[in-house]
């Protein structure tokens, strides 16, 4: 283990494959590349980071989504559902997946 991240975590490993609108030592915000939202990962390995860095995370995640989609234009979605092991959360704005899904696959 390297400075709380894990080998093999994708989330640890934090390539930058969409536009990124935060960083600093607790945590980053991205776009989700599943999503297309933004979303806040804690930047140690771990589903359960203390309540102040959550606090934290949260904060710069609310600010980020309020600058893209204007103040109380989304809700913030705890649930790790496909990395339950790291935490992280994403911003949603009402139409995200109608968005999401009409954008094209390139498949």
């Amino acid at each position: 283990m390297n400075a709380g991240k894990v080998s093999g975590c994708e989330l640890c490993e934090a390539a930058r494959m969409t536009p990124w609108h935060h960083e600093d030592e607790i945590c980053w915000v991205a776009d989700c590349e599943a999503c297309d939202v933004p979303m806040v990962v804690w930047n140690r390995h771990g589903a359960e980071p203390p309540d102040d860095e959550v606090g934290h995370m949260l904060d710069q995640l609310t600010r980020v989504a309020t600058e893209l989609f204007g103040e109380g234009q989304f809700t913030v979605d705890r649930v790790m559902r496909q990395i339950p092991e790291h935490f992280h959360a994403h911003a949603r704005d009402h139409n995200w997946w109608a968005r999401r899904h009409s954008r094209p696959t390139g498949w």
